[in-house]
């Protein structure tokens, strides 16, 4: 019973010691070297287009580009007319670009 208490307390400490170290490698790491500036399409599947308002929700994967892991949410379209073919259930491969905090698709392809 020992041996068991040694080895807990043993993991326990290793544990102490490395937690604070992966946090502080990830507080320091380099985000300028992430390849911010140039945006990649991803994919998606529409849940619901707004014509009118010029938003569409989106189920979407990885957004790489930004670090985004994939949800559903309403994105603002930069042009109303690349919402005009769009219907529930399509699967799109699209772009999205971080305008002052907003998050605008500028480009929507069909997935093949």
């Amino acid at each position: 019973m020992n041996t068991v208490k040694q080895i807990l307390a043993v993991t326990a400490l290793a544990m102490g010691i490395a937690l604070p170290m992966s946090s502080f490698a990830q507080a320091t790491m380099d985000h300028s070297k992430m390849d911010m500036a140039s945006p990649s399409m991803t994919d998606g599947e529409v849940k619901k287009v707004d014509l009118e308002a010029g938003k569409v929700t989106i189920k979407h994967g990885h957004i790489m580009h930004m670090d985004m892991p994939g949800m559903t949410m309403v994105f603002t379209a930069k042009d109303k007319a690349l919402l005009a073919n769009l219907k529930p259930g399509n699967k799109i491969r699209f772009m999205v670009v971080n305008e002052g905090g907003k998050m605008v698709v500028t480009d929507i392809q069909p997935a093949n």
